[in-house]
């Protein structure tokens, strides 16, 4: 298959590797200056040869160094799209959001509904709406993800050197992750955790849904109560040990306590119900981040509820406390 011979000619282009981003490989490299090349493209002009590091040819795996130059040939690419700009509202929304910055990391309160990143019919998610918030910063990445509908603490990284750091402590499990969850029924003090295997399924939609299965990958999610209100609903705290997709909100399913709002794993008739008490969103937000720094020592980041959720907790306890009463 080859690429139409559409869009515009770029004649040769130089780069010269700035050492933030030693330790890329070469074809992740190519994808994010080439914007719209075709995957086929990028092997191909590697594979021949044409892609030229030093002077010498190399393969797609090679990994940059700083002070690399790299000689990229002259080939038709579509003419870029601009991105959508973001508004000036969702900047003062994420500008209010952020608990911490320096040069290194920001770690900030990502509100409800927006998506990490753009795709699948999302044209600008948090980390596009950072990069035009940051211009003058080269580079900047999520270090993790939050599931759309989900709240909390998450981390961009400013320095490739930070991301790597934080990717290693994330694998050797030195980061901890901790959420606020509200669940249906009367979660027993002596469940502790939840140890499933999980599976991620595509159905014919398209849509992503994970299940509990004796074939799925090793998942562990620690849990402790926090408040209950009555037998009916309960607040507990939710660290995963791994970080498989939709963990925690299957892993509450799977123990009988869907989390409340979840349109895909929880009960059609509770989330009706919490409606009434304003709780209209996904009631999972990641309150905590305990965390060691690329700079050295270690931090405690925490993200507030919102006024969404702690309105809705507070009209529960009047609820609660209404019905003792009478």
């Amino acid at each position: 298959m080859t690429e139409k011979n559409t869009g515009t000619l770029r004649a040769v282009q130089w780069f010269e590797i700035d050492p933030e981003l030693a330790g890329q490989r070469i074809d992740n490299f190519l994808r994010t200056k080439l914007k719209g090349a075709p995957k086929t493209l990028i092997y191909r002009i590697l594979r021949k040869g044409e892609v030229r590091v030093n002077k010498k040819r190399i393969k797609p795996d090679y990994r940059l160094q700083g002070g690399d130059l790299v000689r990229v040939p002259p080939i038709r690419l579509n003419d870029e799209k601009q991105p959508p700009k973001a508004s000036v509202n969702l900047v003062e929304l994420i500008e209010k959001s952020i608990i911490f910055e320096d040069s290194d990391l920001i770690v900030l309160n990502k509100p409800s509904g927006l998506a990490v990143h753009g795709g699948s019919g999302i044209s600008l998610g948090l980390i596009e709406t950072a990069r035009q918030m940051r211009p003058e910063v080269k580079f900047l990445e999520l270090v993790h993800r939050l599931d759309r509908d989900t709240s909390g603490c998450i981390m961009i990284a400013k320095k490739r050197s930070a991301l790597r750091f934080l990717h290693e402590a994330l694998r050797s499990k030195k980061i901890t992750k901790i959420y606020h969850a509200l669940v249906e029924g009367k979660w027993s003090a002596r469940k502790t955790k939840v140890d499933a295997p999980l599976q991620k399924n595509e159905l014919k939609s398209g849509e992503r849904i994970v299940k509990a299965h004796p074939m799925g990958k090793p998942s562990l999610t620690e849990f402790k109560v926090l408040q209950r209100f009555g037998s009916w609903l309960t607040l507990v705290e939710a660290r995963p040990i791994t970080g498989r997709t939709h963990q925690i909100r299957v892993h509450s399913q799977f123990a009988g306590h869907p989390i409340i709002g979840d349109e895909k794993y929880g009960t059609d008739e509770a989330n009706r119900e919490m409606r009434g008490f304003g709780i209209k969103r996904l009631f999972l937000h990641a309150a905590e981040l305990r965390v060691p720094m690329p700079s050295g020592g270690r931090q405690i980041f925490k993200a507030p509820l919102g006024n969404e959720l702690e309105s809705g907790l507070k009209k529960l306890k009047q609820q609660l406390e209404k019905e003792f009463q009478d």
